[in-house]
């Protein structure tokens, strides 16, 4: 018979395994802790850190408009006006005219019937992707997909598979199995995947899909304000808006915000309305940050040459790069990954580079696969060629000092 002191030894702290996990106590005293950094100031192309200035090569400020002063005005003008903040859901009281206007602005960009927004991107895929695969269904996804996809397939009610990264012969694979199953299918992939810097195969992907009647949804995160003739993503860089079934997008890469939409029939939209979770039970994106949003949804519709020097910084900071002899693998895009392989070696990179005066994101399993370790760059359309030239003369001294080059 147990005692109840025995019971209370036998006991399991749900804490025990925070006391005995020294992962990042090992990295802080070896001095490679890349994570968490404090930045006390910025100027967008330009951070301070520990008191000195770092040229900014780990944002996903794309368009340069996070300091823009259309967008700071803006941004100020509203807060004046409606607050700070909507203090309740959407599905209460917090859906303003501004959100309205927005997301039909958003709807006409990436050429869907209607959108809605929520508080932030990863929002916009536990939402929707829970609130849309039932029970029955299958939802399939590419293995690189973003977390956020990840998590929204955990959500959902169906069955999760995946295919390998943008490999089109494994998703044939896989969307066989799947419909051997009831109910209705889903592919999912990032338009453009955010640590490699390479596009999904949508011209492949989507005939395929369709020939298995499968629904396709594209995650436009890093994609939108970047790709396509008129910036708004993957699927209009290759034509295929007409046939992606739902086109998602986030607020806090090129447009310079928080929050992030889905787009679809709105018939759709409207269920998705009063079933996604992560909408009905969070409080309404605040409307500095919707207006911040619909300023910079103009710049794009106006100032096109603003994308055409994000491309023109691109090309030039990428074949820096591999001239000095790095690999960057098969990057499409602003997002330009070195890769290094090994994770130490990754975090001894990345601090040397701090040290001279480049920031930049380590990444490490399970954002990339095993021994696929990188450092991530990307670039802005306000860089100027003189900082991106500093960068590169860094990137050079630092990867001989570590071995790389």
């Amino acid at each position: 018979m147990t005692t109840g002191a025995q019971a209370d030894t036998d006991r399991v702290d749900v804490f025990s395994k925070c006391y005995t996990y020294t992962r990042v106590d090992e990295m802080k005293a070896a001095g490679l802790y890349p994570y968490f950094i404090p930045i006390e100031g910025s100027e967008g192309t330009v951070v301070k850190i520990d008191g000195q200035q770092k040229i900014m090569l780990g944002s996903n400020n794309y368009l340069g408009l996070t300091h823009d002063p259309r967008v700071l005005e803006c941004a100020e003008q509203v807060a004046r006006e409606y607050g700070t903040g909507c203090t309740g859901s959407r599905l209460l009281n917090g859906t303003l005219d501004l959100h309205e206007k927005l997301e039909r602005d958003l709807a006409a960009l990436v050429g869907k019937e209607s959108a809605l927004v929520f508080s932030t991107g990863f929002q916009v895929n536990l939402g929707t992707i829970s609130s849309l695969v039932g029970r029955q269904d299958t939802v399939i996804i590419d293995k690189l997909d973003h977390a956020s996809i990840v998590d929204g397939c955990r959500l959902a009610m169906g069955e999760t598979m995946r295919f390998r990264h943008n490999d089109i012969d494994d998703l044939e694979r896989i969307l066989k199995k799947a419909a051997q199953r009831p109910g209705g299918k889903l592919v999912v992939v990032d338009g453009l995947f955010s640590m490699e810097g390479d596009l999904s195969n949508l011209p492949e992907i989507v005939p395929l899909a369709e020939r298995f009647g499968a629904r396709v949804m594209v995650d436009e995160a890093h994609a939108i304000g970047v790709m396509g003739r008129t910036g708004a993503g993957a699927a209009e860089h290759f034509g295929v808006t007409d046939r992606v079934d739902l086109i998602m997008g986030t607020f806090s890469k090129s447009f310079a915000s928080i929050g992030g939409f889905v787009a679809t029939e709105d018939k759709v939209i409207q269920y998705i309305k009063v079933h996604s979770r992560s909408l009905i039970f969070s409080a309404a994106m605040a409307p500095y940050a919707v207006a911040t949003v619909q300023a910079c949804l103009d710049i794009l519709r106006t100032e096109p040459e603003r994308r055409e020097q994000l491309w023109k910084n691109t090309e030039f900071l990428k074949e820096g790069i591999r001239s000095l002899g790095y690999n960057t693998g098969s990057c499409e895009s602003p997002v330009i990954p070195i890769i290094v392989g090994e994770p130490i070696q990754t975090f001894m990179f990345w601090k040397e580079l701090l040290k001279q005066g480049v920031f930049t994101n380590p990444v490490v399993a399970p954002a990339v696969p095993e021994n696929s370790s990188l450092i991530r760059t990307s670039v802005m359309a306000t860089h100027t060629e003189e900082l991106l030239s500093q960068a590169l003369d860094i990137f050079k001294d630092a990867g001989k000092r570590v071995g790389l080059i």
